[in-house]
């Protein structure tokens, strides 16, 4: 046999001893990919390549919970409405003559498309372009608000006249925190008699009597580090802090009682600003964009997008993004601002 013919057949061999071992493969997952983004509800089928068939037992676990045990190699079902929304990790694990051997795949379960809508204005009134707005309150008829220090301009806590822009009230915010940092302030609530305002990078939120605005107490952060937006549902303060989490703080004692991860269609749904409370959803502010989200408080579900984009249209050097959202429940009246703005706006939210 010439050597050229050797060389032929050596390879042929090569090729089918490789050929026998990547069939054989090794355990993994088939179903889902790794990386795979699942809608919430979908029933998905979990599928795994098994080099050998012949098993004692195979389990599989979400997040370290183990959710099927099975002495065979048939597929398991996956019920993604069980799991809820966000980034899970699977883990399988098959055991054979006392050996383990370890199966790893990861997917983000997010909800449907959202519901998309635009606006209608129904009305404009003045608004102070020193007020680097943070958070937007309507109340029993009165508007307030609570700004930030921008471009030399003081943080404060303001009331307001809704129809003319006059500042009626307001109460300034100057000097350094505990930890060093200028009072920045954030997004503002209304429980009782009290305004509940967060401050930004001071990792401190503000008790102020309503009437008077004087301070009457503080709290410290605690998971959540920073401060953003502030909205109430009647049971709990909700608190962004720029990321995709709401945190839910109790109204007393202002700790931390829980928390929820927000999602979109397209995965985590970051940037939360401005929060609002209405009729059971919470309207938040995307910042740096013209959009508000509304958002399951219980699910963590961007359920609907309000475009506002060409709302405002008297623009000038000095204005900022969007960023305050106001609720009128006796009237039913939606309400918008932006940083410095020269308008306040309000609005009727339009389905596409």
């Amino acid at each position: 046999m010439k050597i050229n013919q050797l060389a032929s057949v050596f390879a042929i061999g090569t090729l089918l001893f490789a050929g026998c071992k990547s069939q054989q493969g090794k355990f993994e997952f088939l179903s889902p990919k790794t990386g795979e983004t699942i809608v919430l509800g979908q029933k998905v089928a979990v599928r795994m390549h098994f080099p050998d068939t012949t098993i004692d037992s195979v389990v599989y676990a979400i997040d370290g919970e183990v959710i099927e045990k099975k002495q065979d190699t048939s597929v398991v079902t996956l019920d993604t409405e069980s799991i809820g929304l966000g980034a899970r990790n699977l883990v399988a694990k098959v055991y054979k003559a006392g050996k383990e051997d370890v199966a790893y795949s990861n997917v983000t379960i997010v909800p449907e498309s959202p519901r998309q809508y635009t606006f209608e204005k129904v009305n404009e009134y003045p608004h102070d372009t020193k007020a680097f707005t943070q958070g937007l309150e309507y109340t029993n008829g009165t508007l307030y608000e609570s700004t930030g220090a921008g471009s030399e301009l003081i943080s404060s806590i303001r009331r307001v006249n809704l129809k003319t822009g006059e500042v009626l009230q307001k109460k300034e915010f100057v000097g350094k925190s505990a930890n060093g940092q200028d009072y920045f302030g954030e997004g503002m609530a209304i429980v009782g008699s009290n305004i509940i305002m967060l401050t930004w990078l001071n990792n401190e939120g503000l008790v102020l009597d309503k009437t008077s605005f004087e301070q009457v107490s503080s709290f410290a952060y605690q998971n959540s580090k920073e401060g953003w937006g502030l909205c109430y549902d009647g049971t709990r303060l909700i608190k962004s802090d720029g990321s995709n989490k709401l945190y839910f703080l109790d109204p007393k004692s202002y700790q931390e009682i829980g928390m929820v991860a927000v999602y979109g269609s397209e995965g985590p749904q970051d940037l939360l600003n401005e929060l609002e409370f209405i009729d059971g959803k919470i309207y938040a502010n995307v910042y740096g964009k013209d959009i508000i989200v509304i958002i399951d408080p219980e699910t963590g579900a961007v359920e609907g997008q309000l475009n506002l984009m060409g709302l405002h249209t008297h623009a000038s050097q000095s204005d900022k993004e969007l960023n305050g959202i106001a609720y009128d429940k006796a009237s039913k009246r939606l309400f918008v601002t932006g940083k410095q703005w020269d308008k306040l706006y309000e609005i009727n939210v339009v389905a596409r």
